[in-house]
């Protein structure tokens, strides 16, 4: 019985989806519970209408009425995911702060103010130089910013690259991806392992299952799991997959998020 913990609806900029009928279709996918993680993107390249700029407060109304409403029944829980920009630290602090969140994502969405689903993102440089910016990126990130649980899809970038991971590996960019899981784990943060690259043709999950062997084996615990849904039909996309993967990797456990605090699941 799993946890699907990145879903959006519509108060994400790019979801039309009824909050109640993702929480239908996670308990019709014999779900134990799920976590709301709804986009807040401030300063989104391309979006001068704020697409991804929720309103925290109507949001929270929101999620937490349903939860109340399912309390004895079924757990929803509330969270958010940032996607994080170098000059957003102080402002995400705050709206942080202020939430009360079960959880939060960080996300690296943009690179230097860029977008990587973005062709221009990947102009006058080769695949290989354009994705270990983006890992570098995250490095950055984690030297100046750590009001957050968990870091989402860590290679991201390779769903929208001219090749997208057909000559990605995680060897290729070793280095700087240890420095990454090395940071977190010292910041007592996690990572998840997120289905949707399965959605978007990659064959594989993000991270890849060869990033999630080294986090656990560089001493990672704090897993959990999401589908990145945007629709119903998207909640726990691929979750059959999920148990013989973490255990794979040496995981017995996956985490679920409540009051920011880590609860340790046994896989099913």
């Amino acid at each position: 019985m799993l946890w699907d913990t990145h879903m959006h609806c519509f108060f994400s900029g790019d979801s039309e989806a009824d909050p109640e009928d993702m929480i239908r279709a996670a308990r019709a996918a014999g779900l134990s519970g799920i976590c709301f993680t709804d986009h807040l993107d401030y300063d989104f390249p391309f979006n001068p209408s704020g697409l991804f700029e929720l309103d925290p407060q109507t949001y929270k109304q929101k999620i937490t009425a349903l939860r109340d409403k399912y309390k004895n029944t079924f757990p929803v829980h509330y969270g958010i995911e940032i996607g994080i920009q170098p000059h957003l630290y102080e402002r995400l602090q705050g709206v942080i702060a202020d939430g009360n969140y079960d959880q939060v994502i960080c996300s690296s969405h943009t690179v230097d103010g860029m977008d990587p689903y973005d062709r221009s993102y990947y102009e006058g440089r080769d695949e290989h130089a354009a994705y270990r910016r983006y890992f570098e990126s995250i490095l950055e990130i984690l030297e100046g910013f750590s009001a957050f649980d968990v870091y989402g899809h860590i290679d991201y970038v390779v769903r929208y690259g001219p090749n997208k991971n057909k000559f990605y590996s995680y060897d290729a960019y070793a280095d700087v991806i240890d420095a990454i899981l090395e940071k977190l784990i010292d910041m007592g943060k996690g990572i998840e392992i997120n289905t949707g690259g399965f959605k978007y043709g990659l064959g594989h999950p993000n991270p890849c299952e060869d990033i999630l062997k080294r986090y656990r084996a560089l001493g990672g615990e704090i897993i959990t799991i999401g589908s990145d849904a945007h629709e119903p039909k998207h909640v726990a996309y691929n979750f059959a997959k999920i148990p013989g993967i973490l255990r794979e990797a040496g995981f017995t456990h996956f985490t679920v998020f409540e009051n920011r605090n880590p609860v340790f699941l046994p896989l099913p």
